[in-house]
């Protein structure tokens, strides 16, 4: 019995694991970067989204970063502790709640996006002028086709 082969532009293996992989690399290179600012990249992700939406509820924060409410809540946790940021009841309905960046927040912010761009351009270096574009509107329309 003949097995047939797949040809050499198909990729091989589970895609969930390649881009999970390349997600924990890249992390990890952001991580380090703002490590010196006392910042995760999911932490200086979730001050950005807070200064760029202020006010925004958590489930919709959530879905804009494709997770979890329960998991956002628990890595705001953290933020709130440090006074990054606040949660405050919403108007229309006290149950649910609208995140705000603090003053001491934008200031980690601001503090830490040296980290930020230098994690950009090293994630830019590797991928280069062509896979860097590439990957990103790849992901972009992935993102889109499978919401």
């Amino acid at each position: 019995m003949k097995t047939s082969r797949p040809s050499s532009s198909a990729p091989v293996g589970c895609t969930c694991l390649r881009l999970r992989k390349a997600a924990r690399r890249v992390s990890q290179i952001y991580d380090a970067a703002l490590q010196p600012f006392g910042l995760t990249v999911t932490q200086y992700s979730l001050l950005g989204h807070a200064k760029t939406l202020d006010g925004i509820g958590i489930g919709t924060l959530a879905e804009t970063m494709v997770m979890d409410p329960t998991t956002l809540t628990r890595n705001l946790r953290p933020l709130q502790r440090r006074k990054l940021l606040v949660l405050v009841a919403d108007v229309r309905d006290r149950r649910n709640r609208n995140i705000h960046l603090t003053d001491a927040g934008r200031e980690a912010l601001a503090r830490a996006r040296p980290g930020w761009v230098a994690a950009q351009k090293q994630v830019a270096t590797a991928l280069g002028d062509t896979d860097g574009p590439a990957l990103a509107g790849t992901i972009d329309r992935l993102l889109t086709a499978l919401a």
